[in-house]
C-alpha cells in the first residue's frame, strides 16, 4: 500500500509540474507578446510624432528634381531638343540661374577630372530659401534643404543626391548660414535683366568698359551699388570680372564672339566665394561646361 501511494504521488507530481512549466511558459510568452507590442507601438508613436512634426519637403523636393531636369536639358547632345542648342553653352552662371529660379543658391561648385580624361562638374546647392514664383505659399512649404548634383556630358550624365546642408556661415562669424544666405539673395542686383542671356559685345574689356556694361544692359540699376574688386584676360577675347554689388559678391564675364549672347554674363558668386571674391576665381569659374557639337564639329 505504501509503495502504491508512494508511486501515485509520483505519478500525479509530473504532470502537475509539466502544467506549471506551461503556465510559466505562457506567462513568459505573454510579458515578452506584450512588451513586443508596447515597443512597437511606442516606436510607430514616435515615427508617426516625426512625420507629422517634421516640415512636408516633397514640394522643394520635385523642384530640386526640376533643377536636375534643366540641367538635362542644358546637355541634350540629340540634334531634336526643342527650345535649346545642341548640348547647351553654358557657365556657372547658369547654374546660379537655375538655382535663383528653384529658390535657392549655389554654395558650391567644382570640376575633376577623370582618369578618362573627362570632367566631371559637382554643385552643391541650397534650396528652399524662397518659395519659386510669385505665389504666397505656407512658410513651412518649402524647408531649407541641400542637393548635391554632378553632371559631366550628356542628359544621362545628370545625378541629384540630397546631402546634409552646412551648418556654420562662410565668413566664419557666429550665426545660420541660412540667415547670411537670405541676405545674400536680398541684395541681388535690382536691374530687369538678371540672369538673362546677353550679348557683351562692344564694350571695353576693361573695369570702366564692365561698369557700362552693366548699366546699358540694365543688369544693374541706379540704386545698386558696384565696386569693381578686380578684372582679368581669361584667353579667347574673354574678359572677367569679380565685383561688389550691393555688397555681394559677382562675377561678370565679357566674351567678343557672337555665340556669347546666349551665355549669362553676370551671376553671383558661390556662397564659398562669397568672402574672397578674387579675380582669380571668377576666371576659374568662368569657362564652358556645356559643349555643343553642332558647334564645335
Amino acid at each position: 500500500m505504501t509503495t502504491h501511494t508512494v508511486d501515485a504521488r509520483h505519478r500525479s507530481a509530473g504532470p502537475a509540474r509539466q502544467t506549471g512549466r506551461r503556465g510559466i511558459g505562457r506567462q513568459i510568452l505573454l510579458l515578452t507578446v506584450t512588451a513586443l507590442v508596447a515597443g512597437a507601438t511606442g516606436v510607430a508613436g514616435t515615427l508617426l510624432q516625426q512625420r507629422l512634426s517634421a516640415p512636408d519637403a516633397s514640394a522643394v523636393d520635385a523642384q530640386a528634381a526640376e533643377l536636375a531636369e534643366d540641367l538635362r536639358h542644358d546637355l541634350n547632345v540629340g540634334f531634336r531638343s526643342p527650345g535649346r542648342t545642341y548640348g547647351g553653352q553654358f557657365t556657372e552662371g547658369t547654374l546660379v540661374s537655375h538655382a535663383e529660379a528653384h529658390g535657392g543658391v549655389l554654395l558650391s561648385a567644382g570640376t575633376e577630372r577623370e582618369k578618362s580624361g573627362g570632367n566631371v562638374h559637382t554643385a552643391q546647392m541650397m534650396l528652399g530659401l524662397l518659395p519659386p514664383g510669385t505665389k504666397t505659399v505656407d512658410a513651412n512649404a518649402y524647408p531649407v534643404r541641400c542637393y548635391r548634383y554632378t553632371f559631366a556630358f550628356g542628359a544621362h550624365s545628370v545625378r541629384q543626391s540630397t546631402m546634409d546642408c552646412p551648418t556654420t556661415r562662410t565668413d566664419n562669424k557666429p550665426g545660420s548660414l541660412v540667415a547670411q544666405m537670405g541676405v545674400l539673395l536680398a541684395q541681388q542686383p535690382t536691374g530687369t535683366n538678371m540672369y538673362r542671356q546677353t550679348p557683351t559685345a562692344g564694350h571695353p574689356h576693361t573695369p570702366a568698359g564692365a561698369v557700362d556694361l552693366l548699366k546699358d544692359k540694365r543688369l544693374v540699376s541706379a540704386g545698386d551699388t558696384v565696386h569693381v574688386v578686380a578684372g582679368k584676360s581669361a584667353g579667347s577675347g574673354v574678359y572677367v570680372l569679380a565685383l561688389r554689388i550691393n555688397d555681394g559678391c559677382h562675377y561678370l564675364r565679357m566674351d567678343a564672339a557672337s555665340s556669347a549672347s546666349r551665355l549669362i554674363p553676370l551671376w553671383l558668386a558661390p556662397a564659398d566665394e562669397q568672402e574672397t571674391c578674387e579675380a582669380d576665381r571668377a576666371v576659374a569659374a568662368a569657362p564652358l561646361y556645356g559643349i555643343d557639337p553642332a558647334k564645335a564639329g
